[in-house]
């Protein structure tokens, strides 16, 4: 399970010219579930989202998380950010989830955040084409990682 996460002034998702989710001063997170991701690693993912230190305290300083400023969470299930682009010219999609599960370990994820932020956690609408809009803060990027569990 993967997140490519933006500090944001303001996002917004919309489908079909409809607002779906939006926050104002938060995190927005693109998610990508790939296969084997399961409660392990909605439970670290969604620690990681709200206490990931990408604020700035009194000095400027990254040191604040989004638990510690209240702010805003819109999680965007993304299935293009589980794409193999190691080689070629066209993404292969053998490594983000079947649709079924992404689904399934997408809304878990929501509901993880949910309880666990009582400050607000908005969402796009999975599988639809969404419309993404964001004034990136920063601009302040990083990709999270939550490991699926090692076969054997």
């Amino acid at each position: 399970m993967l997140a490519l996460i933006q500090r944001v002034t303001e996002a917004r998702v919309t489908v079909e010219g409809a607002t779906v989710g939006q926050i104002g001063p938060g995190l927005l997170a693109l998610v990508g579930v790939e296969p084997g991701d399961g409660p392990e690693q909605v439970a670290k993912l969604g620690d990681r989202l709200l206490k990931y230190r990408v604020f700035g305290d009194e000095a400027g300083r990254m040191n604040r998380s989004l638990a510690d400023t209240g702010g805003g969470l819109l999680l965007v299930s993304q299935f293009t950010l589980a794409a193999d682009t190691r080689s070629g010219l066209r993404p292969s999609f053998s490594t983000a989830a079947a649709p079924a599960d992404a689904e399934r370990i997408f809304g878990d994820l929501v509901a993880y955040c949910r309880q666990q932020h009582a400050s607000g956690v908005e969402t796009g609408q999975f599988g639809a084409h969404m419309v993404v809009s964001l004034v990136n803060d920063g601009p302040v990027t990083f990709l999270l990682r939550a490991d699926p569990p090692a076969a054997g």
